[in-house]
């Protein structure tokens, strides 16, 4: 497929905007948006550029004339979405959550399976040059054992008890918000840049405003976590959506036998290395990176690669592996049920006043099968993650926040 993929975007806000802006960059061609009603979707698709707009969801897909649907809906119209892309023969991106149980999301991940589409989900920090890095001295020992972490995602838009958002209305954004909507970011770079399943977490969650506006709110504002890796390291993550002055500041540092890493996606063109005869700040530089950081870093030296710029080189990856590419680490709806699962064990151990629940090993009923490259081994745990189990496009046979 030599033409440019033809786009459709179901929603009209903010994450409709990151994703037609990558779309475009990743030289796809933005050609149809549905949005909550007719006339939101007419004045999106002018604002962001979209050749037209469709009444609803269901006559985007049914026009048939889309390569990719991008679903940027409310939380629990995902699955609705999702499966009449599938079923139009779309290849989708379904924002996270990937649905708001693990159930429909593991119902997803079938059906995209069994319509060999491709399938992804948007865990963008992932696609950080230099969470890569990081990722890579993790796997090249440099680090040397891991022992413990400490990860946070902490944003301040819904400090103030009159804030309100659909996301804080329960049917529209489901059991968990916080956790689901930026614990879930903060999860897969966990376990993607250290190689390791979180095997057991212990959790506390609080809602601190009962009502917000005329919606009454039962979904959580904050989360605390204790987890422990498959090769036993023990960690510490905080999630908060009520945390004055942090805007997405998502942090991870990796504490080895060797040494110690950290990544802040507010500062994404950096790494802290951590030694005990002294620190450094390591800068982005292809010249010297490893190649999968290499490959992500588009711009020389001393340019700085943002939020969107991971966005876009997400949205490439996805359509690339549309047209017969392996794209290594792409985010796929295996990793999106993933994420489902640890969000239910998050609720279910918070019900239980913390207790420890068990979140690996786990599996699906139908087997999996490998993308591109063969599965890599992530630690002691019976499992791999990176290359995602499930279909990529032709592999052989077999609104409004981030």
């Amino acid at each position: 497929m030599n033409r440019p993929l033809r786009a459709g975007f179901i929603g009209g806000g903010f994450m409709a905007a990151v994703h037609t802006r990558a779309s475009r960059a990743a030289r796809g061609r933005p050609t149809a948006l549905a949005s909550s009603t007719p006339e939101r979707g007419e004045r999106a698709a002018e604002a962001l550029g979209v050749e037209r707009s469709e009444p609803d969801a269901h006559r985007l897909v049914a026009a048939g004339d889309l390569d990719v649907v991008h679903v940027c809906s409310p939380n629990r119209l995902h699955t609705e979405h999702t499966l009449a892309a599938l079923a139009a023969g779309a290849h989708v991106i379904c924002e996270k959550p990937l649905a708001t149980t693990a159930a429909d999301a593991e119902r997803l991940v079938r059906a995209a399976r069994e319509a060999g589409r491709v399938a992804a989900v948007p865990f963008v920090y992932r696609y950080h040059p230099m969470a890569r890095q990081a990722r890579s001295l993790v796997a090249d020992g440099q680090l040397g054992t891991v022992l413990t972490l400490d990860a946070t995602y902490l944003q301040d838009w819904l400090l103030d008890p009159g804030d309100t958002n659909w996301r804080a209305d329960p049917e529209a954004g489901g059991a968990s918000r916080a956790f689901a909507d930026i614990g879930s970011h903060l999860c897969d770079l966990v376990e993607f840049v250290s190689g390791q399943r979180i095997h057991r977490l212990a959790a506390r969650t609080r809602t601190v405003f009962a009502r917000r506006g005329d919606t009454e709110v039962t979904n959580e504002d904050t989360a605390a976590l204790l987890v422990e890796l498959g090769n036993g390291a023990l960690g510490t993550l905080l999630v908060s959506q009520l945390a004055p002055g942090r805007k997405n500041s998502l942090t991870l540092e990796l504490h080895g036998t060797r040494q110690s890493v950290r990544f802040a996606q507010e500062r994404p063109e950096e790494l802290w290395i951590g030694r005990r005869e002294g620190s450094q700040l390591l800068l982005r530089d292809p010249g010297t990176a490893a190649p999968d950081s290499a490959r992500l870093s588009v711009l020389p030296p001393g340019h700085a690669l943002g939020y969107q710029d991971a966005f876009t080189a997400f949205v490439t990856d996805v359509y690339s592996a549309v047209q017969g590419g392996y794209p290594e680490g792409m985010p796929t709806f295996a990793d999106g049920l993933r994420a489902a699962r640890l969000t239910e064990a998050v609720l279910a151990s918070a019900a239980d006043r913390g207790t420890w629940i068990e979140t690996a090993p786990e599996t699906i009923e139908t087997a999996p099968e490998t993308i591109g490259t063969a599965p890599e081994t992530i630690g002691t745990a019976p499992e791999t993650i990176g290359t995602a189990p499930e279909t990529i496009g032709t592999a052989p046979a077999t609104e409004d926040r981030t």
